[in-house]
């Protein structure tokens, strides 16, 4: 049975991976030379099984007002009255009560959760190299306040058994002694020490090559125009290179599904928040991070590669808008300069930007549509390669039953 599998990012090739593995005959298509050339290129580098919340939370709407004056804001908005936005954010807005919170955030962690246990095989069976590091997650903390509001995320952690340690000052440098210099700045953590850490670029070229090798095959440079549908079924996809049929579909392109679906009357709630990365050489290993760092206040990660740091952050609500201004710059700069400044080279950083396909209650979007053999992955914000092997699981037992294991709270249908 053949599927087609649209985009090749993280999401459309564990997708392509899974299916293959399931027994499919799988073709992807995608517009890039290669897999992972979009979204997955740089970003910020965790597998943050633990760390896994919707940005919709109680208490983000007064936050979120108050970012608007401050100059290194973990998010920022552009004025627009665009109806895309205008929906997206006011549904944002209803999943920021405490008990949407909670349904939203437990869904997250049980696909991060699945996605633990697929990637662990995944790295058991072929023993994949993309500068990987299993030593946690560590989100530091520079405020009391900060560190009593971490308690509600604790209790749902426990919940769906994810394991954390809450740390004080003294641990936190313990666990990240380049951390140092900030002493007396920083009153606390949250350990997550099943996260894992790598280069997700590095982590697409070898699944792509394992997938090629298990029959799977790619179409590169190859522009998706349109789908072909017949009685609420798709029947093939309008391409650069012409038509291509199959059996069934699935539409994994991040923040460009939503356009790709729009004609045929589904509408996903998915808006391109555009975030930032810079990738910096480590000049002094004692003085850089070990694994992952999750700044509180800002919002920034930085993850350590084998000789590298990647920082990413920022959230910012600028449709598809692929500038790479200063002052997005400086955010990173400032973060990465506060927490190391001996430990890297600030005059040699790449930087990057992408946009995040983002949904208004943080879970992603998986499972069958109104067209009867079209089916959705997207919609996975920040933790695309978090979720990814986890999603692909899901989906692949989904096209196996022909939709008949229908879960309405992941699929579309939770929107209408």
């Amino acid at each position: 049975m053949k599927v087609v599998v649209l985009g090749s990012g993280v999401i459309g090739l564990t997708s392509a991976w899974y299916l293959s593995q399931a027994g499919f005959d799988v073709t992807v298509v995608d517009r890039q030379s290669r897999a992972g050339e979009e979204t997955s290129f740089a970003n910020a580098g965790q597998i943050s099984y633990g760390y896994s919340s919707p940005w919709a939370a109680p208490g983000i709407p007064a936050k979120a007002i108050k970012w608007l004056f401050e100059k290194h804001a973990p998010l920022k908005i552009k004025p627009s009255l665009s109806p895309e936005l205008i929906q997206w954010a006011s549904q944002m807005l209803i999943n920021c009560q405490l008990d949407r919170y909670k349904v939203n955030k437990s869904r997250m962690l049980t696909i991060a959760n699945r996605s633990r246990a697929c990637l662990a095989q995944l790295n058991k069976d072929h023993n994949l190299q993309y500068h990987g590091r299993t030593q946690g997650t560590l989100q530091i903390f520079r405020s009391h306040k900060q560190l009593e509001a971490i308690e509600k995320d604790m209790a749902l952690l426990s919940e769906s058994g994810t394991r954390f340690q809450l740390f004080d000052a003294k641990q936190c440098f313990q666990q990240e002694p380049g951390l140092a210099n900030m002493d007396g700045e920083l009153v606390g953590g949250l350990y997550l020490p099943d996260d894992e850490t790598g280069d997700c670029y590095l982590f697409c070229q070898q699944l792509q090559q394992m997938a090629e090798q298990s029959g799977v095959k790619f179409l590169f440079d190859t522009k998706i125009n349109a789908l072909i549908t017949e009685k609420r079924r798709v029947v093939g996809v309008a391409t650069s290179n012409g038509t291509l049929a199959g059996e069934h579909f699935v539409v994994a392109l991040g923040s460009y599904s939503k356009a790709l679906l729009q004609p045929h009357g589904i509408d996903l709630p998915v808006y391109p928040v555009k975030g930032y990365s810079l990738t910096l050489p480590i000049v002094d290993p004692r003085h850089a991070p070990s694994s992952t760092i999750m700044d509180e206040t800002y919002k920034v990660a930085l993850t350590r590669f084998d000789d590298r740091i990647r920082v990413a952050g920022t959230a910012e609500l600028a449709g598809f808008d692929p500038a790479l201004p200063d002052k997005r710059l400086a955010t990173l700069n400032h973060v990465v300069s506060s927490l190391f400044p001996k430990g890297v080279n600030l005059d040699r950083a790449d930087y990057w930007t992408g946009f995040r396909p983002m949904t208004p209650d943080g879970t992603p979007i998986i499972g069958k549509t109104q067209l009867t053999n079209l089916y959705t992955n997207t919609g996975h914000g920040t933790l695309g390669w978090t979720m990814a092997c986890g999603s692909a699981d899901i989906l692949t037992e989904l096209i196996a039953s022909d939709g008949r294991q229908v879960i309405t709270d992941l699929s579309v249908e939770r929107y209408l």
